[in-house]
């Protein structure tokens, strides 16, 4: 009985089902090997020897393989499609070889199956073959320049820059991008401009929309009108004159659908749907894909199965009817560079099964799926057939111009089924609109309804900025800051201000990579991921935002190893390593090249000292760090003490500036502030002490006095969540620095005080009896100030009655639906803070996403509950118990990493 071995129990389940009782499926928990995290992994002096180690976590999975091995005489190594899979199937053999588990007449074979469904996994078995060599060997080379890069460059930033974590091949390459754009932002001057556009009217009294194109007799571009006096001779100009219809043009036009889905593109789409991250998305698809309901998710490939067309069509006609079917299929071409990484594209393995159909629970996968099964049936659909109508209006001299655009759909085809979601989309199009009945040669009146509420809503232009209408001379425009209104209300003129670039989403920031040719699909998600866990890069709204860490890592790397942090440098090792994988090329002449320059560089920075590193990264970050101030004094003087010059400084939290008379004068602030920006200054003086506002590595705090040798630490306290620097003043300083404050005695004894703290504002009191103090949150920062002794008693009592909950009493079922029909033990439907949730013993699993509380049935409630069971290691036991072997107990864990590489990083 052949012994199967793939990387996943999910998959294993899977695959067991369709091979049945005459195959014994394994899993291996994904690698069993890597390089231990010591010097000496991989020999540079012997010709790039690896020494692999096995896992801790690995080795009772490589034992339960090696002892089915004992009884059944033939292994199947099943591991995904591609360089990984490869990798990891190399990996199995090699260990069990050492072991002598592979006997000399043990046949071993490797299969591949893009699919994981009954026909994919038969076929695959068919056609068997042996590892792919020049596969294992890019590998190999990957993580022999990983390990390279990651254990000798991450030591020099653990000495050069304290703080700093890691850096890595791809990843450092990756971050450098994230922080030139934060500083192109900062870089950005905004640049006024104006746009002008008029409400017209037909003679039948239909209006719409048209915009300024021509002015003087000259063709208009989008920053032409650079002031409010020039749009308010536009306006006049536009207002003054009467117009008519010089063309009116209508094109049909197609929209076709976009390619099938791989890794880069889904990842992009489901960050601009959905909001989910690389990792979350390659997450959710892993478990689509071994669950047998999509093709393999780490794709280049954008082609489509034949049968796998044939049926996508289908079901179109099936759906939606024969004129939704185009009449010859949609032919995608791989753009990969590399054939091993373009498999087919990310598909449904059945078109006629949607996501509602599949009754899949977990959000992200059905949002997921539902994405992908959409893409898929469109990318196969006939073209929307829209028309396209140009306007052009112009006034009777030749000095006007304006143009209307609008479009109607014909036929939606496509974009019945799905739409692709678009990044930074600008705003201000009106193609999307459509036109009323407009013939040449007609007069254009201006329309008799106001743009006077869209004067009202534009930027700036508040109630209070109107200059009402009856306070206007006749033939007077009415004007604000951001718009400009002309007497008969038809002609509006708004301000704009040019944008800078937007900072990087994951989705835009994988696109970027993929540009770029740095990563591979395989390591998109374990990049963007990787920087965010350094703590280079913060998450805010979906946008990656460079931290100060970050920068200091990316400008040192920047000065001392530009050539490793250089995008065509990585895009060309990449294709190196590609050439590798096609056989085309010897991957250890590759590492000896690498390592040959790469050692030289090491060796010339390891013998730096901090300060000389300091004072390169200084002068390179000069100009963000100290821009000219308006008064033209030196910004690199000390706004605090006036003497001092600020320098660029490091800490273990990353790096800042500080004044240079330290410790006389303790002024810092972020690299990322400014000093006329932060506020930094003294607010006033109180019993003789000075009490000062200062920017520090944390945020803005107030101080009371300097530090001196009798009091080396003065009083210090952080503006709260919502405080602005720039609101400041004496009264509020002296009112944080009196905290905490003292509400007075508890009717139990004991006094009862406010403050600030690390997770907010809170009550603290501490009775006679009580081992230590109890604490109540306050949910607003003004409460500390403001709250009484009766509303803080009540919020301690609650807490001390629900000590380890949120404040409230015992929270009654929303729904019951009785006893567990397996296991027993009531189920119930609760109402929590997050929202409605099933509830058995100790597992909580919340409902799906528009799923009422009132639908819920005990079928549901059991899926949720052994999903949520089995993510926690938890649920049914009992079943488990019928089956023998060792195998069994592995499957009880989710699948753990190896052990932990501290400086070999992507």
């Amino acid at each position: 009985m052949p012994v199967v071995v793939v990387e996943s129990p999910a998959k294993a389940k899977t695959i067991n089902k369709y091979l049945g009782p005459d195959y014994t499926v394994l899993a291996s928990y994904g690698h069993v090997r890597d390089l231990p995290p010591k010097d000496g992994s991989v020999d540079t002096e012997h010709d790039f020897e690896m020494k692999w180690e096995v896992g801790y976590d690995s080795r009772k999975h490589v034992k339960a393989i090696a002892d089915a091995l004992k009884d059944d005489n033939e292994l199947i190594l099943a591991t995904d499609p591609d360089r990984e899979g490869e990798a990891i199937s190399w990996h199995l053999e090699e260990t069990l070889r050492k072991r002598k588990a592979i006997k000399k007449d043990t046949p071993v074979s490797r299969v591949v199956f893009n699919a994981i469904t009954k026909a994919a996994v038969t076929e695959a078995m068919q056609n068997p073959r042996q590892v792919d060599a020049p596969l294992v060997e890019a590998y190999l080379a990957r993580r022999a320049l990983d390990y390279l890069v990651g254990f000798n460059l991450s030591p020099v930033l653990w000495r050069k820059l304290p703080g700093a974590r890691s850096a890595g091949r791809v990843q450092s390459v990756c971050l450098r991008l994230i922080v030139e754009r934060e500083m192109e932002i900062e870089a950005f001057t905004p640049r006024e401009y104006w746009s002008l556009k008029a409400l017209l009217a037909t003679p039948r009294g239909q209006e719409y929309e048209a915009r300024l194109t021509v002015l003087a007799g000259k063709k208009l571009e989008k920053h032409d009108l650079e002031n409010k006096t020039q749009a308010e001779l536009a306006v006049q100009a536009v207002s003054s004159r009467d117009l008519k219809i010089a063309s009116v043009e209508a094109k049909p036009a197609n929209r076709n659908p976009s390619a099938p889905f791989m890794t880069s593109t889904l990842q992009q789409e489901a960050s601009r749907k959905f909001g989910m991250g690389a990792r979350q998305t390659m997450s959710a698809a892993q478990r689509l894909y071994e669950a047998g309901r999509i093709t393999y998710m780490r794709t280049d490939g954008i082609d489509m199965a034949p049968e796998a067309v044939t049926a996508a069509r289908d079901a179109i006609k099936d759906r939606y009817g024969d004129e939704y079917v185009p009449k010859s299929p949609r032919m995608y071409k791989n753009k990969a560079k590399n054939a091993q990484e373009a498999h087919e594209c990310i598909r449904p393995t059945d078109m006629t099964r949607d996501a509602a159909a599949l009754k899949i629970t977990d959000a992200d996968q059905r949002k997921l799926y539902d994405l992908i099964w959409k893409r898929t049936l469109a990318c196969q659909m006939e073209a929307a057939r829209l028309e396209r109508t140009t306007v052009d209006i112009a006034s009777d001299d030749g000095q006007v111009g304006l143009r209307a655009t609008g479009q109607v759909m014909l036929f939606d085809g496509f974009m019945r089924v799905y739409e692709e979601g678009r990044d930074d989309v600008a705003s201000g199009g009106d193609d999307d609109s459509r036109l009323p009945q407009i013939m040449q040669g007609e007069a254009a009146k201006f329309g008799k309804a106001s743009l006077y509420e869209q004067f009202r809503k534009a930027e700036g232009a508040t109630e209070d900025a109107v200059i009402e209408a009856s306070g206007n001379p006749a033939g007077e425009m009415r004007s604000c800051d951001a718009a400009i209104l002309a007497a008969n209300e038809a002609v509006l003129g708004l301000q704009h201000h040019t944008q800078p670039p937007p900072r990087y989403t994951e989705a835009t920031l994988v696109k970027r990579m993929e540009e770029l040719g740095i990563g591979r699909p395989s390591t998109y998600a374990s990049i963007v991921t990787t920087i965010q866990d350094r703590e280079y890069v913060s998450k805010d709204k979906n946008r990656l935002i460079a931290e100060d860490k970050g920068r200091i890592v990316t400008i040192f790397l920047m000065n001392f190893f530009r050539k490793y942090v250089g995008y065509e440098f990585t895009a060309n090792l990449e294709e190196d390593l590609d050439k590798v994988s096609a056989g085309n090329a010897d991957y250890k002449a590759i590492l000896a090249g690498f390592w040959r320059d790469f050692s030289a560089a090491i060796s010339e920075t390891s013998e730096l000292r901090i300060t000389e590193v300091l004072d390169v990264l200084d002068d390179a970050l000069a100009p963000t760090l100290y821009p000219p101030r308006e008064d033209g004094t030196d910004p690199r003087a000390c706004p605090l003490c006036g003497t001092g010059q600020l320098h660029l400084k490091t800490s273990r939290t990353g790096g800042f500036v500080g004044c240079g008379n330290y410790p006389e004068c303790r002024y810092t602030r972020p690299i990322g502030g400014d000093a006329a920006d932060g506020g930094d200054r003294v607010l006033g003086e109180d019993a003789g002490d000075e009490i000062s506002l200062r920017s520090g590595r944390f945020g803005p705090y107030v101080q009371r006095g300097e530090a001196t040798e009798e009091n080396k630490k003065p009083k210090r306290a952080s503006l709260p969540k919502g405080w602005q620097s720039d609101d400041m003043d004496l009264e509020k300083a002296l009112t944080l620095l009196s905290l905490p404050r003292e509400l007075g005695e508890h009717p139990d004894g004991g006094m009862v005080s406010t403050n600030f703290g690390r997770f907010g504002p809170y009550i603290m009191h501490k009775g006679p009896e009580d081992a230590k103090p109890v604490y109540a949150n306050l949910k607003d920062p003004n409460d500390v100030f403001d709250v009484g002794m009766n509303r803080a008693v009540e919020l301690l009592a609650e807490k001390r009655a629900n000590p380890g909950g949120r404040g409230r009493a015992a929270a009654k079922p929303l729904k019951e639906l009785g006893e567990h029909p397996e296991n027993g033990g009531p189920v119930s439907v609760m109402d929590g803070r997050y929202g409605p949730y099933v509830k058995w013993e100790k597992v909580n699993a919340t409902l799906p996403k528009d799923t009422e509380p009132a639908d819920m049935t005990m079928e549901i409630a059991v899926a949720l509950i052994a999903e949520k069971a089995a993510k926690k290691g938890k649920g049914r036991k009992k079943p488990a118990a019928k089956k023998a072997a060792p195998k069994k107990p592995a499957a009880k864990k989710p699948a753990k990493k190896p052990a932990k590489k501290k400086a070999a990083t992507k």
